[in-house]
């Protein structure tokens, strides 16, 4: 009760003392009110856009899956139909060769005179000649014919293969464009996702830094006011300086955090389930989503928070606590990759 009583004497001496905000705030107070519950807003909305990119990603990873499974279907399928037409093309050269084969045994027979079944019967000696030489007319005559038969069917076969696989083609052909268009479609809304995050990172860091100024402001007033009760350590909630990563040379960012191991399986605060590369940060730090690289750990994105890892730490997740164990806590400089 002590503590509340004072601090609504150190919050009227700031109503009556400070000066008006930029915003419009009636006081510090007021005003830092109003820029938390900002901030909070902007945190709920990073967490909303960070899952909606990982789903974004997910499907887009699935349709490139698609648009190759597709490609190789259709560069099989032209296979298939290059090879048909040259068995469709051999199968026209073969009937070719069959019809000269038949037209030259056709004169050779002319030639010869034994064509004629009548002439056969009677140049013949004996019937056992009559009848060979009839049997000899109507066997080459069959061989021709099933000859030109088994060619007729065979290209028939080729023919109707041919426009099969050449159907089966185009299908393929129109479902990659259709895939590809999908993909390309999906690769904005991800980069579109990925800008509003990073705009809404913007934003909350500003309300950040303008919390810290606001609450700069409060306790100035609170010291500039004569003859008040002096602001006890916890009537204002002192924030420390933000965390701001470094820029080396060659533009990258870095941060030197406190990392440490963790082997707890669930959910992380981003509803995703925890796995290799979930790393737990503080938001206000590294937002939700970005993608940093941990010395001796590898890849990971920022994608959990908890109550313990405030400023400049960090929590890398592994599959076993022998693992968690091993690594410890230990003091390492990542590379952020926004």
């Amino acid at each position: 009760m002590l503590a509340a009583r004072r601090l609504a004497v150190l919050v009227g001496a700031l109503s009556a003392f400070a000066l008006p905000a930029a915003e419009g705030a009636s006081s510090p107070a007021g005003g830092v009110a109003e820029l938390r519950e900002r901030a909070s807003t902007l945190a709920q909305r990073e967490r909303a856009a960070t899952l909606e990119l990982y789903a974004l990603e997910s499907r887009l990873a699935r349709t490139r899956a698609q648009v190759a499974e597709l490609g190789a279907e259709r560069e099989a399928a032209e296979l298939r139909l290059q090879s048909l037409r040259i068995q469709l093309d051999a199968a026209w050269q073969t009937a070719s060769v069959a019809e000269r084969n038949l037209g030259a045994r056709i004169r050779q027979l002319y030639e010869s005179g034994g064509v004629d079944p009548i002439a056969v019967l009677l140049g013949a000696q004996s019937l056992d000649e009559a009848i060979g030489g009839l049997e000899g007319i109507r066997s080459v005559a069959s061989g021709d014919a099933r000859i030109a038969e088994e060619v007729r069917r065979a290209r028939a076969r080729l023919a109707r293969a041919k426009r099969e696989v050449a159907a089966r083609a185009a299908a393929l052909s129109a479902a990659e464009a259709a895939a590809a268009a999908s993909a390309s479609e999906l690769e904005s809304a991800v980069g579109e996702r990925r800008s509003y995050l990073a705009q809404l990172a913007g934003e909350r860091g500003l309300t950040t830094r303008r919390i810290a100024r606001a609450q700069h402001t409060a306790r100035a007033a609170a010291t500039r006011a004569p003859d008040r009760p002096a602001a006890t350590p916890m009537a204002l909630e002192t924030t420390s300086a933000p965390v701001v990563p470094d820029v080396t040379a060659d533009g990258l960012r870095t941060l030197t955090v406190e990392a440490t191991g963790y082997a707890i399986r669930g959910r992380t605060a981003t509803g995703l389930p925890t796995a290799w590369g979930v790393v737990a940060v503080d938001p206000s730090v590294i937002p939700l989503g970005t993608r940093i690289t941990v010395p001796g750990y590898g890849e990971g994105v920022a994608a959990d928070t908890g109550s313990a890892v405030q400023g400049a730490k960090i929590d890398l997740w592994f599959p076993s606590v022998a693992q968690a164990l091993a690594w410890g806590r230990r003091t390492v400089t990542i590379t952020i990759h926004g």
